[in-house]
């Protein structure tokens, strides 16, 4: 009875841990129609994941925090394009990310532009409200910069 208990309490566990983290999308049609569907601007973050050491300080000081998870989670649509160097990807995902790098004129690495966007007869229209990338300070001093872009003050 004992072992049915605690299998029980490890399943809990496991899928509140799973409804904790954050969908991430790698095909950008996709994050485009859950974006419209749920009225939030996504948040396109350009990366190197293996190799861009600024990139992986963001990940660990902002993005992988809960206080990020939870402003996320209600305010923006996830997207993440990776342009790793020693992990495979699939010839679409590479060559959208590299199309969408072209059409962002992204130079450098992490960068995050927040935008939405509509597709129209096959072609996909961007309307970009703002970008960033590696803020010092932490969550609360990176959330401060992405929540005025996201939701700036009216004058």
């Amino acid at each position: 009875m004992k072992k049915i208990v605690l299998i029980a309490l490890f399943l809990i566990g496991a899928l509140n841990a799973q409804a904790q983290e954050l969908k991430w999308y790698t095909d950008v049609r996709e994050a485009i129609t859950v974006s419209n569907k749920e009225q939030k601007p996504m948040l396109m973050f350009f990366t190197g994941s293996d190799w861009c050491g600024w990139c992986i300080r963001l990940q660990n000081e902002v993005l992988k925090t809960e206080e990020f998870k939870k402003w996320a989670s209600g305010n923006v649509v996830l997207v993440e394009l990776d342009y790793p160097r020693g992990v495979a990807q699939t010839p679409e995902i590479r060559s959208q990310n590299n199309e969408l790098q072209q059409a962002f004129g992204i130079q450098g690495f992490p960068t995050i532009f927040f935008t939405s966007a509509e597709s129209k007869d096959g072609k996909i229209n961007f309307k970009g409200l703002g970008k960033t990338g590696y803020v010092a300070g932490g969550p609360s001093a990176w959330l401060t910069v992405a929540e005025g872009i996201v939701h700036p003050k009216k004058i």
